[in-house]
């Protein structure tokens, strides 16, 4: 008795070799980086001001990051990272209540969705500028009442939407059969429509944290502030810093992965069904 391979008798596939999804992401990011650094050194070597590296290698960003410090970014990201997390509590903690209390009142829908709907059409640079005026500029190293004003209204509108489509997803047999034992619209809430609405909720408050981040930056673009990632890019900027500025916006989108990633991590343990396990 002879025990032949599944794949002879057949030509082999692309489908026979499956590599796992971390090592695709590996050799993806590789292929980036080398890329980046041909173009950047021969097709993008001339871009920009003279003297100024406007599109760096990698090697150059690498380079002004050791030469800056870790103590300079950290001070810089930690301001901006408690502008995008006081934000994005405030901005879903608001979208969350707006869309529980829709649910008990149908009636106000059609507002909350439009008052969603306008935070999310009015130009934020003009809310920014609005903002200046109004808030307080905040103490050194404190974080910025813009900054933080502008990550909530980024994070607003998608929460309110997610959060709405999810509660309106529950299955009708169970909300009758609450009906039936007496509950009210407020049992349906809580026992049914908050377990139903879980999975798109997850992924609006996922989808909210680079958004938050965004917002927070684009708040310490208004100036009045001394400290924060968005302050440094301009200062960078200002120089003709090319692989400064590289440095803080790749560190940027990092820091805004990283957090996009956690907050997945956490989804899959409150609702592992959410997200196909």
């Amino acid at each position: 008795m002879t025990t032949e391979s599944p794949t002879r008798g057949r030509a082999i596939e692309w489908e026979d070799f499956r590599l796992p999804p971390w090592l695709i992401g590996v050799i993806g990011g590789i292929g980036i980086i080398l890329l980046w650094w041909i173009l950047a050194a021969t097709v993008f070597s001339n871009v920009g001001p003279s003297g100024a590296s406007a599109i760096p290698t990698p090697f150059q960003v690498v380079q002004i990051m050791v030469e800056t410090g870790p103590q300079y970014y950290i001070n810089n990201f930690a301001v901006t990272l408690a502008e995008a997390g006081i934000g994005y509590l405030w901005g879903n903690g608001l979208a969350l209540l707006l869309s529980g209390f829709v649910l008990l009142v149908p009636r106000l829908e059609g507002v909350a969705m439009q008052l969603a709907i306008l935070t999310y059409c009015i130009p934020i640079v003009a809310i920014g500028m609005l903002a200046v005026i109004v808030i307080t500029p905040p103490k050194v190293g404190e974080p910025s009442g813009t900054a933080i004003v502008l990550a909530a209204l980024s994070v607003f509108f998608t929460t309110v939407v997610g959060a709405l489509l999810g509660l309106k997803s529950a299955d009708k047999s169970s909300l009758d059969l609450v009906t039936v034992y007496g509950g009210s619209k407020f049992t349906q809430l809580i026992k049914v429509r908050l377990i139903a609405a879980l999975p798109a909720t997850l992924s609006a408050l996922q989808i909210a944290v680079p958004a938050a981040f965004l917002g927070a930056v684009l708040g310490e673009f208004f100036g009045k502030i001394e400290v924060g990632v968005g302050l440094a890019m301009i200062l960078a900027q200002q120089a003709s810093n090319g692989p400064q500025v590289w440095a803080l916006a790749l560190l940027s989108g990092g820091v805004a992965l990283l957090g996009f990633a956690l907050v997945g991590w956490i989804a899959k343990a409150i609702a592992p069904w959410s997200k196909g396990r």
